[in-house]
């Protein structure tokens, strides 16, 4: 899962093939030599790029290293000082924290593809050694093999259905029939059909609270997809946050980057996208323009509604960046913590300061935790984090810590992305359509592991740079639940070690 927020035209959709975009970029593009990556804004001339990404994170990453790979001249346009988007590298007391993103796990192919392309390891998340969770008079500890047995009975009956409903879980819309009825359902609403109570309604409400920064803002189908994708128990669920590469969740970017040849512009916040003379015309904060005749959109949904776009967009789009897809509040916050002898996970009602709190790290003296919050803590308050804590972890004192307030993140304007209820219906599959000359692209609108992975990030480069063009049926049946790479044109290139990790 997932800046400042540290504290520390009406027309017609437009159908842009890979065929019809390299014909716009021009022949000569398939054979011109890109120009190395660089961090130092691009040099303002009249000579058009063949194509314009906007967004240094997974998704652009992924775009401008396929598109590089066809011989385009691209040009990478991001906003913050660093690459990465919605994952962000940090350090707390000289240990490296990811301040967003942060895990994946077993059946999400495209990481695992892309971690044997550049040779890079992976390590298991810590195994919690005691669970602490509500009970009848406050918190009480269960042994975590005691917890995620109920915690399984739970939401097998909360996802109960969805087997069905998400038959193809990479395919979302092929039960459009079944979907209707529960759709507009939120999490709450679930969770109230249930009728849970007690210890039952804390231990379900705090967890999918936690993903949803809020029951009532997430959809029940954007999290029952996520269950479906991962196999359809909550353990194999839990298992898809449970890895971590070699150099932290940067490095596969930091790589593909450098293997793109694009040439990368730091502190370049897009402002405008204008369709002029047969290009598209991309301005950036100052004032500077840079012209391609394509543009990938590589950003949160949350953002489209700071450009202007001329012509302007249709309905479906602006009422996406109306309604938003980041999770409203989305605080994640690393804790160096003293006292704390064992890895102890804990997890709060929905409304709790601290919603989740999980071990990262034995030091000698204690352990780093990592905790998703909630709206009720001020992390600029360090008295109510301490207090928050020790809410959970009587024994626990913290020393450090560091937060990440992503709702507050200019660019991000919320956490990672939760279709809220009726999106999926209204939304898929019409914002991952090009429309003109502008290509959307994100997380946020993939079709399988949407929104908080990066294994949703890739999927949608992938579509991106291939512009809807698809290369036919797979090798052999495909009953829907194929990973969308094996339907995607993505290059097969063989696996090579990549450089060092290196700070963008």
């Amino acid at each position: 899962m997932t800046g400042n927020g540290d504290s520390t035209t009406p027309r017609a959709h437009g159908r842009v093939t890979r065929r019809t975009l390299l014909e716009a970029a021009g022949a000569t593009a398939l054979t011109a030599v890109a120009v190395a990556a660089t961090a130092s804004p691009a040099a303002a001339d009249d000579k058009p790029y063949d194509a314009i990404v906007v967004g240094a994170g997974y998704v652009g990453g992924t775009v401008a290293r396929e598109l590089g790979a066809r011989g385009m001249r691209v040009l990478v346009l991001e906003a913050r000082g660093r690459i990465g988007g919605r994952i962000e590298p940090g350090t707390l007391a000289g240990h490296h924290v990811e301040l967003g993103g942060g895990w994946f796990g077993p059946g999400q192919d495209l990481v695992a593809r892309e971690l044997k392309r550049y040779s890079l390891t992976t390590t298991e998340d810590v195994h919690a050694t005691r669970m602490v969770m509500p009970g009848p008079n406050g918190y009480a500890s269960h042994s975590p093999q005691e917890a995620g047995a109920r915690l399984n009975s739970l939401f097998a009956d909360f996802y109960a259905g969805s087997e069905q409903y998400f038959e193809r879980p990479y395919e979302p819309l092929h039960r459009k029939d079944l979907l209707a009825s529960v759709d507009r359902l939120s999490l709450a609403d679930r969770i109230d059909r249930l009728q849970l109570t007690g210890v039952d309604h804390d231990w379900v409400s705090g967890a999918t609270s936690v993903f949803a920064g809020g029951n009532k803002t997430g959809s029940l189908t954007g999290l029952a997809q996520w269950y479906q994708l991962a196999g359809g128990t909550y353990d194999k669920f839990l298992s898809v946050m449970s890895q971590l590469p070699e150099g932290g969740m940067i490095s596969i970017l930091e790589r593909m980057l450098r293997e793109s040849g694009a040439t990368l512009s730091l502190d370049s916040p897009v402002t405008a996208i204008r369709e002029r003379g047969g290009l598209t015309h991309v301005e950036v904060r100052g004032g500077r323009v840079y012209k391609a005749p394509v543009v990938v959109l590589a950003t949160p949904v949350n953002m489209w509604s700071t450009l202007t776009v001329e012509p302007g967009l249709p309905k479906v789009y602006t009422d996406a960046a109306r309604e938003g897809l980041g999770v409203p509040h989305a605080t994640k916050l690393w804790l160096r913590v003293k006292g704390t002898s064992e890895a102890v996970s804990t997890q709060a009602p929905e409304g709790a300061p601290i919603l989740l709190l999980i071990p990262q790290k034995q030091l000698p003296d204690g352990h780093i935790f990592v905790a998703f919050t909630g709206p009720a803590l001020d992390v600029s308050d360090p008295q109510a984090v301490r207090a928050a804590v020790r809410g959970l972890l009587p024994e626990a004192r913290v020393a450090e810590y560091r937060a990440k307030e992503w709702h507050k993140d200019p660019y991000a304007r919320g956490g990672w992305g939760l279709r809220r209820p009726g999106q999926l219906l209204r939304r898929l599959p019409d914002t991952q359509q090009p429309f003109g000359r502008i290509v959307f692209a994100g997380g946020d609108i993939a079709s399988g592991w949407n929104g908080a992975f990066v294994e949703g990030a890739l999927e949608s480069g992938f579509r991106a740079a291939e512009a809807g063009d698809h290369a036919g049926p797979a090798v052999g049946e495909d009953d829907g639940r194929r990973h969308p790479a094996r339907r995607l044109r993505c290059p097969a290139l063989p696996a090579r070690p990549g450089p060092s990790p290196s700070t963008p």
